[in-house]
């Protein structure tokens, strides 16, 4: 059992169980500091491909005509997007500009508590995702809180969208396969 619990990155023992002071022993320390590693090793990398592919999308395909990847189903087309998916919400820029920071705070206040490498892996995909987005509402034009998302990616009858937009839906939806499974942040299984 604990052979199974340890490459899944459970504790050997439940919460009740094992009280607060478990978990910080020396044993442990290691393993949460991976986990929190992780999780900023894969926000990074989120962020930074994000950054490299706007940068790259500004400087050659603003302005000039779509190209297209696969026919009409897929094209990659310079859009600034001040609103949300589907361009709704274009008057609320400085609120989305709010909720992506509120949601960097709470991943980082949620590492501390970290024992998990599928989470680790979800909530770095999210805080890259957000810190994409977020660089883009506070450093675009038209100004800091209301700078505009670029989006490229345009798949027929879609919304276009960013590579830190695709960030935060692949971390939202293994948080919602990770809750299914019952596997909690903290690396613990519940069966409800």
């Amino acid at each position: 059992m604990a052979e199974a619990e340890s490459v899944i990155g459970t504790p050997d023992s439940a919460p009740d169980e094992a009280g607060s002071e478990e978990r910080t022993a020396p044993e442990e320390q290691p393993k949460g500091r991976r986990r929190i590693v992780a999780l900023f090793v894969v926000a990074v990398l989120a962020y930074l491909i994000d950054l490299g592919s706007k940068i790259l999308v500004v400087e050659k395909l603003e302005g000039r005509e779509p190209i297209r990847i696969i026919g009409d189903l897929l094209r990659f087309e310079a859009i600034r997007n001040p609103g949300a998916a589907f361009g709704m919400g274009e008057a609320f820029t400085v609120v989305f500009t709010v909720i992506a920071a509120a949601v960097i705070v709470v991943i980082i206040r949620l590492a501390r508590k970290l024992y998990s490498l599928p989470w680790a892996i979800a909530l770095g995909l999210l805080l890259g995702g957000a810190l994409g987005n977020l660089t883009d509402r506070l450093f675009r034009s038209p100004g800091v809180f209301e700078g505009a998302v670029v989006d490229f990616i345009a798949p027929a009858h879609f919304a276009v969208f960013n590579l830190a937009d695709s960030a935060i839906v692949c971390g939202g939806i293994l948080i919602v396969i990770l809750s299914f499974r019952g596997l909690d942040p903290d690396g613990t299984i519940h069966k409800d």
